[in-house]
């Protein structure tokens, strides 16, 4: 029998440290906390064999959280579509939209994701990995036809990461072009969504004080399984735009002007 799946945060630092003499207890007991490690172990306990869409519903359930959805009604259950979303959470946002989607689609979704969360071993079943840091292997690229020939939905995040606050305001950053090129190419129209929502004042104001000293490795993702874990009992709001033609994006517009115009449009749906 396979063993039970948990966190050991002690055993992956050890492993990156020659001799396994890890870090020091102190700063692990932070980790353990800012990771939640615990509270995510006692999840895992509990909910035993969970995986894909079942795993995102048991998450929602275990933290009490709630949306209200506008919009999805309108959009056919007959046709595949690329959902684009901003990214305000980077945690549960994501988790929410694979629940939703999930039930509406009849589990048939799957989002793109930086390949390093594919050691999310549970929700696997519903990711498309992608290197955001080098070139693509061909077994990736080859994942990713499958799927966009198949007659899965597709949920993609085109900034890569979360939101940070720009000028006062929680946005992305700049979106990649690779939707719209596939939007054509599958002939896949796209639906923009909207997330209301937003993480804590702490965790942009560390990604701030980061980037001001220069420092280009996010350190602030290490507290992302907090932010999910600060999203307990919280009320979120998603809406859906009107699906946009695959046609649309002609040649009046490079994909990545393509990429923006789209962006603006999730940024003027919600109310």
């Amino acid at each position: 029998m396979n063993e039970p799946l948990r966190i050991d945060l002690d055993k992956v630092v050890k492993s990156k440290f020659r001799k396994g003499k890890g870090l020091p207890k102190f700063i692990m007991n932070y980790l353990k906390k800012t990771i939640h490690q615990d509270e995510i172990n006692a999840f895992l306990d509990e909910n035993p064999g969970l995986e894909g869409i079942d795993f995102a519903n048991g998450v929602k359930k275990f933290l009490d959280v709630e949306c209200d959805v506008y919009g999805l009604e309108n959009i056919p259950k007959d046709k595949k579509f690329i959902f684009v979303s901003n990214h305000p959470l980077g945690g549960m946002d994501g988790i929410l939209l694979l629940s939703i989607l999930g039930e509406y689609f009849d589990g048939k979704i799957k989002a793109q994701v930086n390949d390093l969360l594919m050691n999310l071993k549970p929700l696997a079943p519903c990711f498309i990995p992608v290197n955001c840091y080098g070139k693509q292997s061909r077994s990736l690229a080859k994942n990713l036809d499958e799927v966009m020939g198949g007659d899965n939905q597709l949920l993609v995040f085109p900034a890569g990461m979360c939101s940070r606050r720009q000028k006062g305001k929680i946005l992305d950053l700049p979106w990649k072009k690779w939707f719209v090129t596939n939007a054509v190419s599958q002939q896949r129209d796209v639906v923009p969504v909207f997330f209301r929502g937003q993480n804590s004042n702490f965790f942009y104001n560390f990604a701030l004080i980061r980037e001001k000293l220069g420092i280009k490795f996010n350190i602030e993702l290490i507290y992302l399984p907090d932010e999910l874990f600060k999203a307990k009992g919280k009320k979120y709001e998603i809406y859906f735009g009107k699906p946009i033609p695959w046609q649309t994006f002609n040649s009046d517009k490079n994909p990545r002007e393509w990429a923006q115009y789209v962006k603006d449009l999730v940024y003027e749906i919600k109310k």
